[in-house]
This record gives structure tokens, sequence and C-alpha cells, in this order.
């Protein structure tokens, strides 16, 4: 767990585990993960497309896909130290789950045009939603939502209230999920791959009104993405996910600058470095095996360079290394070497 023990932890997962059933098997697709996240605190999950960074945040607001199953000793726990409003969101219902997503905790997908109705106005979208939580005239809800659209950057927001999803740029887009996610001043945000197909000046503004917007209302934020240059820049504590597993955890800090296992090593070496000038990028031999594929050793052996027989036939624990903890029976070597 990031932080020292639980202070000021606003959520807890613990054991979480996933598997999705198709017509033939139950496949795991993410296996005993815990996290946690305080207040206040940015946190990443990171790794390559189907490490199952997006499915461990989705489940949070019971938000994958209906085939979907969770493990008997997955746990979940919101604002997990105030007695009287702790509560188990594994154990909510499609109703009272409702009164939570949306209001506490937000989330900002990684498609902001498919996240936008395309048949309604921002303004229908976002007085919808005010007025979900709210008991308000639809006049108030709208005066609510030109303000919200205010804050978050989007210039005429009384004429842009009126327009649809395919009238704005992909960065317009994305200022609107992010100002429907804070509509209810959520104390988590889940901000999914938010600066996906995004150019680069585009993807600076949205990020660092993400990170304005947690200094405001401090609220916390979980970022999930495989750009490990986004999370030197706005994560406080990092947790590295490869085939369903973490592998590695530790302050951001520490990460980037002594990283012990060699999945987190291969991602840091694979962003471009304006002090050198290689023809060709580094990348990690192979693919993120398929689900459920692997049933013993390490999951990343048959990618990795330092892989032994150990390796391929018994998979490490997270081992405690200094402030970080990694999931590599040669973590201590690396770290003498890194």
């Amino acid at each position: 767990m990031n932080g020292e023990g639980m202070a000021n932890t606003i959520l807890d997962v613990q054991n979480l585990r996933v598997n999705i059933k198709n017509q033939t098997e139950n496949i795991p697709v993410v296996e005993n993960v815990s996290f946690s996240l305080r207040q206040g605190e940015i946190i990443g999950l990171v790794g390559e497309s189907g490490c199952g960074k997006s499915i461990s945040s989705m489940s949070i607001v019971n938000l994958n896909a209906k085939n979907a199953f969770y493990g008997e000793q997955s746990r979940i726990f919101y604002n997990p130290e105030d007695a009287e409003e702790a509560v188990d969101l594994m154990k909510l219902g499609p109703k009272d789950m409702r009164t939570y997503r949306g209001k506490e905790i937000s989330v900002i997908f990684q498609d902001s045009l498919t996240g936008l109705d395309p048949v309604l106005t921002l303004g229908n979208i976002m007085t919808e939603a005010i007025r979900a939580h709210k008991k308000i005239s639809k006049r108030e809800a709208l005066e609510e939502a030109v303000e919200m659209l205010r804050s978050v950057g989007i210039p005429a927001p009384e004429v842009r209230i009126h327009e649809y999803a395919h009238q704005l740029s992909g960065g317009m887009r994305q200022r609107v999920m992010i100002a429907l996610a804070m509509l209810h001043h959520s104390k988590i945000l889940i901000a999914d791959e938010p600066t996906t197909a995004l150019d680069v000046t585009i993807q600076d503004h949205i990020l660092q009104l993400i990170r304005k917007l947690r200094d405001k209302e401090h609220m916390s934020v979980i970022l999930i993405t495989h750009d490990m240059g986004v999370v030197a820049e706005m994560t406080d504590y990092i947790y590295v996910m490869y085939s369903g597993r973490i592998v590695e955890e530790g302050p951001t800090k520490d990460i980037f600058e002594h990283p012990k296992h060699p999945y987190t090593i291969g991602l840091l070496k694979s962003i471009p470095r304006l002090d050198k000038t290689e023809d060709v990028l580094y990348t990690i031999p192979g693919t993120v095996p398929r689900p459920g594929s692997i049933q013993q050793g390490c999951r990343f052996a048959g990618r990795c360079p330092y892989a032994s027989k150990k390796c391929r036939d018994e998979e490490p624990e997270l081992f405690i290394n200094g402030n970080s903890r990694s999931r590599c029976w040669n973590c201590a070597e690396l770290n003498n070497s890194h």
C-alpha cells in the first residue's frame, strides 16, 4: 500500500479478481490486485494495452461488461477510515451504486466522442447528469452546466452548451468530459487514458486541467495510461501492471530512479529522450500474453532478458525493496545494476 498504513485513505482495493466468462471458458483477466488511494493523491496504473488497467479501475464503479465476474475475496472499500460512511462497493446493487457513481466517484473515458451522446446537446447531457443527484429546475441545472464548462476553459460556454459533440474538437470534447466528471465535485476521479488521440499541446492542457482541479477540489485521481512521460509529470505513486497483476509499485520518484522489475525497466527505456539521437527507439520484445495462458512462473519470463529456470517455474511474490515492491526473483540484483 502506498503511504504510511491507511492514513487519509479514501479508497482501498483488496484482492481484486476479475474473470471474463465466454461460451467456452472462464478467463482470469485481473488476479489479486490490491492498491490504495489517499485524499488529494494522484496514482498511476501503468502498462501496455491488455494488462488489466482499465478493467481494474472500472471495477470500482461496476462499469465492466456483463460477462465480468468478481472473486469472492475481492473488496473495494470507499472511505475505509470513516466508521459511518465506509462502504464495500462490491456489495452494492445497481441502484445503490448509482448514488456513488458520478457523485462520489467520476470517470473520464478514453474516447470522448463515444462518451458523449451524439443525439443530445451538451446542455441536455449535463442537466440530466446534474438533476440525477440534485433536486433543482432545468434552468438552474443549465446555469450550473454553463459555469462548469467555463471552469474547464470552454470558450463561449453559453453558446457551446447548445451544441452537439460532433461540433467540438477532440480537446473540447475531453474538456466537456472533465466538466461532466466534476459536476458533483466528486471525491475521486478515474481518468482512463484521458489524452489518447490528442496532439501534444492539447494533451498538456488536459493534464494541467486535471492537476488544477485536483488542487482546487482536493480530489484524488486514478490515472490509467501507458505513457510513462505522463506518469512522471502527473503522479505521486505508481502501480505497474502486467498480464493482470501488479508487478511493481512505489513512489513515482523511486520507480523512475530505481526501477526493480524488468518490465518497468523496459517501459522506461522505451521513453524517447532529447539527449540521445538513436535511429531506432527501444521496444520490449514480444507481446503481452493472452489472459489465462500462463499457468506457472513469472508472467514476464517469456520477454525478460534476465529470466532463469526459477522464473519460469515459480511466480514471485511482491518483495519489499526500500520504498517500493517488485514481483521479481532478481529484484535485488537489478537494484544494484540500475
